[in-house]
């Protein structure tokens, strides 16, 4: 009887796949980092992280505290998304010193006379409804805010570098409306704004 011997060769496509896996593993990786790089720089062109530093803003925020700004609230590119509102709390570089940002809330808008007196403050002779702030003002004073501008103000009125002892701030210089808390995580939270600042007459 004749006995016939098979023996077992390998696989030539074996080492192909194996490579190709280790390409495909390779292509993979990097589709991930770009598609990563991409987000991050897509994630950082309409939103910026940003710490409170200081207790010009108490009780709304507190100092430590992390914020998500909404950088094309108001423009994108050309386009005007919304415009800045009354009670409105932005992020701006400081006019007299570029690099510091700092957050304040928006008190007038651009043609409002403002006046602070008695503690109080009214915009175009219209008492404002304050709620949000730690105390009222102990100063007085009056501004016509120009175009193209805004006189934002601390809720923190006494303890507050703002629009009452450096004026207006430009549009220019606003980065971007603090529209979220997103630490400490017992803070989280959509930061609110008033719906209408103004008192009745």
């Amino acid at each position: 009887m004749d006995q016939f011997y098979t023996e077992a060769l390998p696989d030539p496509l074996e080492g192909k796949k194996g490579k190709n896996g280790f390409i495909r593993f390779v292509v993979d990786v990097f589709e991930t980092l770009i598609l990563s790089l991409i987000l991050f720089y897509a994630i950082n062109a309409i939103s910026a992280r940003i710490r409170v530093d200081g207790f010009s803003m108490e009780p709304t925020l507190q100092s430590g505290e992390f914020v998500i700004v909404n950088k094309i609230a108001y423009n994108a590119g050309n386009f005007i998304v919304s415009e800045p509102a009354r009670g409105d709390i932005v992020v701006f570089h400081y006019p007299r010193s570029p690099d510091q940002e700092y957050i304040k809330r928006i008190i007038g808008l651009p043609g409002d006379e403002i006046v602070v007196r008695d503690g109080e403050v009214y915009v175009n002779g219209v008492q404002l409804d304050e709620p949000y702030i730690k105390a009222p003002p102990t100063y007085a004073g009056t501004w016509q805010v120009p175009e193209e501008s805004l006189f934002v103000l601390g809720d923190n009125r006494n303890n507050s570098s703002d629009s009452h002892n450096w004026n207006w701030l430009p549009m220019e210089m606003v980065i971007g409306k603090a529209v979220f808390i997103y630490w400490p995580p017992t803070e989280w939270g959509i930061i609110e704004q008033p719906v209408d600042a103004l008192a009745a007459p």
